[in-house]
């Protein structure tokens, strides 16, 4: 308040001319008249801030470079902007992950699940993964993709032991002994992964996969559809090669087709995330491979 009316009474002193600018102007140099208006909105500012004071002790404006340039209180919490760190807040975590994990677009989705057999579009029977030659056994049945027989994204006749929500991916970073040659050069994170030589670095990797305004969340558990070898769809720019499925590019189960509304062949989004963007949901529950039940076991913390 004594800085507003300090300022009113220095704006009382000066010599304001409010005419018009063009007859202001034939009399005195445009600098002096700009000066003049800019005073007068200075003046107008202060008028409020006079009859204002909540709104005065809650904005404080600093120049000062790497300083603050707004600090204001709302509800009794500060709020501070830096000048220097601006486009960092603009530009979240999310989003810079999004760029480093782009979206794979318009691609071609069709549905499998574990314990499928084969049929003219699908030659391989899903008895097996990539990485698992008892899938099955380890996920606790027969996924049965029949919406009559499931309830809750899960099939009614047993609960699953691992995540119901997965997919598959045209590629395989391990070889019949060790990782491909270039599976260190072409997987992002398999630094990071690697545990050992028989391990894969893919498998149970999270993946975003939207449809519409609808995004699900599922891990990576096996390779294709058709092909285990396109790494540069899977991790470059390159779209999926063709195939009987109208060139898909990759495979969901029961439970995503569920959660996102899918026809048996769709088209949807796809992209990596780690593990810290993924939210809970129906994702998070279930699976002795899910990272949320293995986490919240260390925690002793159930999964929801």
């Amino acid at each position: 308040m004594r800085r507003a009316r300090n300022t009113l009474s220095w704006l009382a002193s000066r010599e304001v001319n409010f005419a018009p600018l063009h007859e202001v102007s034939e009399r005195e140099p445009i600098g002096k008249v700009m000066e003049k208006r800019c005073l007068l909105g200075l003046f107008s500012f202060s008028i409020f801030l006079a009859f204002d004071p909540a709104f005065a002790a809650q904005v404080e404006t600093i120049t000062e470079s790497g300083k603050p340039l707004i600090r204001k209180s709302s509800g009794g919490r500060p709020f501070t902007v830096h000048s220097t760190a601006l486009s960092d807040r603009q530009l979240s975590a999310t989003s810079r992950l999004a760029r480093q994990y782009p979206w794979k677009t318009s691609i071609v989705t069709t549905v499998f699940w574990i314990g499928e057999q084969p049929t003219g579009n699908n030659p391989v029977p899903n008895r097996t993964s990539s990485w698992d030659k008892q899938w099955p056994r380890s996920y606790g049945g027969f996924d049965d993709p029949n919406p009559a027989h499931r309830s809750n994204y899960i099939p009614v006749k047993f609960k699953p032991r691992q995540n119901p929500f997965y997919c598959a991916l045209p590629y395989n970073d391990k070889a019949r002994t060790g990782h491909r040659p270039e599976a260190s050069h072409v997987v992002p994170w398999f630094k990071e992964a690697y545990q050992g030589p028989a391990v894969s670095t893919c498998k149970d990797r999270w993946v975003a996969i939207r449809k519409g305004n609808r995004t699900v969340y599922a891990q990576w558990e096996d390779a294709g559809p058709f092909r285990t070898d396109h790494w540069q769809y899977v991790f470059g720019n390159e779209r999926p090669k063709p195939n009987l499925n109208k060139g898909a590019g990759l495979d969901v189960s029961p439970a995503v087709r569920d959660y996102l509304g899918l026809n048996e062949t769709d088209v949807t989004d796809w992209r990596f995330v780690n593990f810290s963007e993924v939210p809970r949901g129906p994702w998070s529950t279930l699976g002795e491979n899910n990272t949320f039940v293995i986490n919240g076991r260390k925690k002793g913390v159930k999964a929801r």
